[in-house]
């Protein structure tokens, strides 16, 4: 298993990285959760371009911090979502929620 993570690179976007499962589900939640809540920027984006396999836990993790970004008060859009995440979230018809950006 690889390790995931997120975190906030220089310019600003949030990083998630590694394999997103029930294993690297909850530490990431609360990463991320601090790491939207911190951040001072009213307008945010969350590049998953380093995702290396997700399940369902994924998306949970993605519907999660939109709640968090909402409830801040914040904007958040979606990078470069990997194949698997993006079918998942099509079986699931979550397609429309999510704030996806090309």
């Amino acid at each position: 298993m690889s390790g995931a993570s997120i975190r906030l690179a220089p310019g600003g976007e949030l990083l998630l990285a590694g394999v997103l499962d029930y294993r690297s589900g909850p530490a990431l939640r609360e990463a991320g959760g601090k790491l939207i809540g911190q951040h001072a920027a009213a307008a945010l984006s969350l590049n998953c371009a380093a995702v290396e396999k997700s399940s369902s836990v994924g998306l949970a993790l993605l519907l999660a911090f939109m709640r968090d970004a909402q409830a801040a008060g914040k904007s958040l859009v979606v990078r470069e979502l990997p194949t698997d995440m993006r079918e998942i979230a099509q079986v699931c018809g979550l397609t429309e929620l999510l704030p996806l950006q090309a």
